[in-house]
């Protein structure tokens, strides 16, 4: 055989092997894959919408975390977590969450729930008696003082569980105003003192009238600590973050920690940079160890101890050997509850929601493609700097988004949730 022809059907031969094993390795990743909403696909869609949010210098860094059925199917993370130290966002960047301390609070309360501590319409001042016979600013008269009205019903520990309870910050009624000066989330006061305090001022809606997010979850916090018998924050860490094994999370970070923790950036409307909020205001709560624990906001934590939480939900209460809550029980924080409410606000900005036990609920799958994504029976929260996360039990699948941004960003969350799902297919959702 001439050398020329021999090295072609040396070429050819090994041509053919490359294609053979590219082919076969294609084969494999779609037999792996198939039935998964995270396909190659999707991983790169996800990929170039957290690339993208850096280039156009919509968050300074982002990192996401997506299981499904129970394994690992994406991890990314681009950007800095400090820009100005140079310091990359990482798996184990610290972020301040926000809200999305709230679903913990509320698998706390829901513990002593199990243990038969109350029942979801038992009153609140049944163990809260502060909250007795609560007043209903229901108007101005001409002077210009507040109409005080008794409350038509008492609140319920599920009024407190979904936002209906009727504490309120209207401003047209100046009760702003009056929550502004007692000051009642002062990190030098307890959950006791906030109680006391809350319970002196009028409600700006009679019990159940109305969704209103605020301090409700905070309250969830004092029920829990009288319960327990135990501060809150310490009840918290017994029966989920220790047990869940997420050791990073936490009100108070430690200082060998600190170089971890992500800065906080603010982006104004006319503005098209990104400025860092000072230090001093984003973490005093965290790098002092105040008196103040709040259920409502208040934790730091990695993206992993998130997902352990959401991996313990998409469980139905069980994660690695250690369960929290029955199955039964997640079914109902999961639940929508808010079928009568008059008016939900800006709720329905974040889809077709309503809302159980401190999650918003997904009860019907976008119409249009401009529609904030999802799919029906999810359950998920944020938090304030636009970090997100989501349970899609349909799918068995977990997401976790972490970003650092001041104002909330609804526009993060809307390309990250069409980046996991695909193109709009309202019959697939």
């Amino acid at each position: 055989m001439k050398p020329k022809l021999k090295l072609k059907k040396i070429y050819f031969i090994l041509s053919s092997l490359i294609a053979f094993s590219a082919c076969k390795q294609a084969t494999e990743i779609k037999e792996t894959e198939q039935g998964l909403v995270i396909d190659h696909v999707a991983k790169n869609r996800v990929d170039s919408t957290l690339q993208s949010f850096i280039a156009d210098s919509t968050v300074v860094g982002a990192s996401a975390l997506i299981f499904e059925k129970g394994k690992e199917v994406y991890f990314n993370a681009y950007g800095y977590a400090d820009r100005e130290a140079g310091v990359p966002m990482a798996r184990n960047t610290i972020v301040t969450i926000y809200s999305m301390t709230k679903p913990i609070t509320g698998t706390a309360l829901m513990t002593l729930y199990e243990k038969g501590a109350f029942q979801l319409e038992d009153s609140l001042s049944a163990y809260a008696p502060e909250f007795a016979d609560m007043q209903v600013a229901t108007g101005l008269d001409e002077s210009g003082e507040m109409i005080l009205d008794p409350a038509n019903r008492a609140i319920t520990i599920a009024d407190i569980t979904r936002h209906t309870a009727g504490f309120s910050n209207r401003s047209d009624l100046g009760l702003d105003k009056i929550s502004g000066e007692a000051d009642l989330l002062n990190m030098e006061n307890t959950l006791t003192d906030m109680a006391a305090r809350l319970s002196k001022i009028p409600l700006g809606y009679h019990p159940g009238q109305r969704w209103e997010y605020g301090i409700s979850v905070d309250v969830q916090a004092y029920l829990v600590e009288k319960l327990a018998g135990k501060p809150f924050h310490e009840y918290m860490k017994e029966v989920i973050l220790d047990p869940l094994g997420m050791s990073e999370t936490g009100y108070f970070v430690p200082e060998g920690k600190r170089e971890r923790v992500a800065a906080l950036y603010f982006k104004a409307d006319s503005s098209n940079s990104l400025n860092r909020v000072p230090d001093e205001r984003v973490h005093a709560i965290n790098f002092n160890d105040w008196p103040m624990k709040p259920g409502g906001w208040g934790l730091k934590a990695t993206i992993d101890d998130y997902m352990k939480f959401a991996q313990m939900l998409v469980n139905e209460g069980t994660y690695n050997g250690a369960t929290i809550l029955k199955p039964e029980t997640v079914k109902l924080m999961a639940t929508n509850h808010l079928p009568a409410v008059e008016d939900s606000l800006w709720l329905p900005g974040k889809g077709r929601v309503g809302f159980g036990i401190d999650f918003a609920v997904r009860t019907a799958p976008p119409k249009t493609a401009e529609e904030m994504n999802g799919t029906v029976g999810e359950f998920f929260w944020d938090g304030a700097a636009s970090t997100l996360f989501w349970v899609d039990p349909k799918n068995e699948l977990t997401a976790v988004l972490f970003v650092q941004k001041f104002p909330f960003d609804g526009t993060v969350h809307k390309k990250f949730r069409d980046a996991v799902y695909g193109p709009f297919r309202p019959e697939n959702l």
